[in-house]
């Protein structure tokens, strides 16, 4: 019996690894399909088992990143999930690029590790909280693009503003369809337009975004 949830696990040290490995597959819905410690094997994980989340360590060697590219760019369907310790802002904004659905502190206890898991699955995207106030108060002390966050918002329709107050709530695609009555595929749609008039590569920087728009 296949669980819903399938997890390939990619860490360049073993005792973490299997730690990880053991807590998820004690959640009845989750397995964990495989595992590896380089960008490498990543790489040909993401190809061969195509899970549904594979976790990367930023720091394994080849680079977490660079697989986070590669595996975005040859099986889209697989979501990304980075679990480091890195806390640098670099990397952060570097792994949303390249692809990653989250980013995600290895401090973090079992129990929201398989719930933030559940909810990338679902289409949610996560930032761990004290990186996300970072950058927002990054974003919130750079007044050169001031002028410019206005004029894209102003390119919002009055649903999109609504998706958008959502998306900032950490709402996945199936909650928002239903708080506003629309089928899921249809958020998807605004979801994407959203991103592109806000000109931001992901739901974290609309959300960030959003949020930096709500303290001015």
């Amino acid at each position: 019996m296949t669980s819903e949830i399938r997890v390939v696990i990619v860490d360049d040290h073993p005792l973490f690894r299997d730690g990880t490995a053991r807590t998820l597959n004690s959640c009845a819905y989750m397995e964990v399909v495989a595992e590896g410690e380089c960008a490498e094997d990543a790489i040909r994980l993401a190809q061969e088992q195509l899970p549904d989340i594979i976790l990367l360590d930023i720091s394994m060697p080849g680079g977490g990143i660079e697989a986070a590219r590669a595996i975005s760019r040859t099986c889209p369907v697989v979501k990304i999930a980075m679990l480091t310790v890195s806390e640098h802002e670099d990397d952060v904004m570097q792994s949303l690029e390249a692809g990653a659905n989250a980013y995600i502190l290895k401090g973090i206890g079992g129990q929201e590790l398989i719930e933030i898991i559940c909810g990338v699955h679902n289409g949610d995207s996560y930032v761990s909280p004290n990186l996300a106030a970072r950058m927002l108060t990054e974003l919130k002390n750079g007044s050169a693009d001031n002028g410019a966050s206005k004029d894209v918002f102003s390119a919002l329709t009055a649903r999109e503003e609504q998706i958008l107050e959502s998306v900032a709530r950490g709402l996945s695609n199936k909650e928002i369809g239903r708080e506003l009555n629309i089928t899921e595929k249809t958020v998807k749609h605004y979801v994407t337009n959203v991103l592109q008039k806000l000109q931001v590569r992901n739901r974290v920087e609309a959300a960030l975004l959003a949020q930096k728009r709500s303290m001015q």
